[in-house]
């Protein structure tokens, strides 16, 4: 062993004739240039690190439509029914109001070919029958308004009568007192002929005379006290006849009146009848549409769900599928439930669709080649079964982006990127390696454009 110190140096002798082996061993050439090309790339590994790198949240989905109304439906049949006629086949192109199925009636209640007149038919007589309902209760109300106009007549005619036996009876009773005033001068008379005949002053004819008037007075008062007697009657039987009259009339009135509330009742429950009839034609009307089922939107057919002819249906069954033509296309991504926050509405993502080969350089999409732009448009509130949440995708055609290809048909896979905000490389990949989530000031701006986007909402 070589005795080395800090404060010993080998002796050029010593090396000379110890260590003569080095100066036969050369180092290879190649290794040189190994060696310059793993510095050369540990330089530029180093200085990659400190490159610009977009961080995003990867993900899988499926070509999908924005509204509801663009996804492929089951068009079904309202009603229960036997298959008699197929109008259409698969991947045929239909339009709004094109007839895709015909069915025939199943059920007895309505195996009348005519059962829309029948119906018809009682619909105008439950109408006609409440005209004439109507009628006999405006004939009924006038009867009523009649005999109350001549209960009111009766009642003045009565009263008028009433009236007039008063004053008979005060006629009467003056005449009484007439008569009785008559038998007092007749008396008066007869005392002073008797006085006079008792003198001699007047002959017995005139004292007789006398006498006979003073006969005929009473005679007289008896009769205008019979008269007055029957001046009363007639008044009390008048007052009779007032109660009378007016019992009778307000008895005919009731009469009248329950009969035309029972004529109303009837026209109340012949209402409720005709609107029952109504509504019993309006349905079959209906359901006489529903025999031919037709397509809801424009479309193309994409498969039929049941076959042949004769072949029953029940309510509500599908039939067939139906595509609508020219939907508004979206794409479908599952984000991990970790990943949502990070999201917000507007962020750009790049896709790659099944079928159309790319490219892709995650961090750095300006270099990456085949794939299309997008943006997300909607981030659902709840997860699915499996704890992931969909977000809808609409196109983001940006500078170098092509359009999305007319071919895509919705139900393709798609795998697609997230794109965040940018970090360094080495901080990328020092956050893999930890399993960290993206940034945290994605995190924020995700969070404060949604913040901002519910307090714009709020404020509108």
């Amino acid at each position: 062993m070589l005795r080395l110190s800090p404060n010993s140096k080998i002796d050029e002798t010593h090396y000379k004739q110890k260590l003569n082996s080095l100066k036969s061993l050369q180092t290879p050439k190649s290794v040189k240039g190994l060696s310059r090309w793993l510095a050369g790339v540990c330089i530029i590994a180093f200085i990659a690190m400190f490159l610009p790198w977009q961080q995003n949240i990867r993900s899988d989905g499926e070509l999908t439509a924005l509204s509801p109304s663009d996804r492929p439906q089951t068009v079904e049949t309202a009603i229960a029914g036997r298959i008699i006629e197929w109008k259409i086949r698969e991947g045929q192109q239909v339009e709004a109001g094109d007839t895709l199925v015909r069915i025939a009636e199943i059920k007895e209640k309505y195996f009348d070919p005519n059962l829309l007149l029948r119906l018809q038919e009682q619909v105008n007589a439950k109408e006609q029958s409440i005209s004439s309902k109507i009628k006999k209760a405006e004939a009924l109300q006038m009867q009523v308004n009649a005999l109350r106009n001549g209960l009111k007549l009766k009642l003045e005619q009565t009263e008028n009568k009433i009236i007039q036996k008063k004053l008979k009876v005060e006629s009467d009773s003056n005449d009484v007192i007439a008569a009785k005033t008559n038998i007092a001068v007749a008396e008066r008379q007869v005392i002073m002929y008797q006085n006079l005949y008792d003198s001699g002053l007047v002959a017995l004819t005139k004292l007789e005379s006398a006498k006979i008037k003073v006969q005929e007075a009473r005679a007289k008062i008896v009769s205008a006290e019979n008269k007055l007697n029957s001046s009363r009657n007639d008044l009390e039987i008048e007052k009779l006849n007032l109660s009378t009259v007016e019992a009778e009339y307000l008895d005919k009135i009731a009469k009248s009146e329950s009969d035309r509330s029972a004529t109303l009742a009837d026209i109340y429950d012949g209402e409720g009848m005709l609107a029952k009839s109504k509504n019993e034609l309006a349905n079959m009307t209906i359901r006489n549409q529903q025999y031919a089922i037709v397509a809801p939107q424009n479309g193309y057919i994409v498969k039929a769900l049941k076959n042949g002819i004769g072949e029953t249906v029940k309510e509500q069954e599908p039939l067939l599928t139906i595509m609508p033509s020219d939907p508004d296309k979206a794409v479908a991504l599952y984000i991990n439930a970790m990943d949502v926050p990070l999201l917000s509405v507007g962020r750009h993502v790049r896709l790659q669709f099944d079928g159309w080969p790319a490219i892709q350089f995650s961090g750095w999409p300006s270099v990456s080649v085949g794939t299309f732009g997008g943006k997300v448009a909607v981030i659902d509130q709840v997860g699915d079964q499996t704890g992931k949440y969909r977000v809808l995708v609409t196109p983001d055609k940006r500078e170098g982006d092509e359009e999305w290809p007319e071919e895509l048909r919705l139900g393709s896979g798609v795998y697609g990127w997230v794109m965040l905000d940018d970090v360094p490389v080495y901080f990328e990949l020092w956050r893999n390696l930890n399993g960290f989530p993206p940034t945290v000031s994605a995190y924020s701006k995700a969070s404060t454009g949604s913040d901002t986007s519910k307090s714009k909402d709020k404020k509108k």
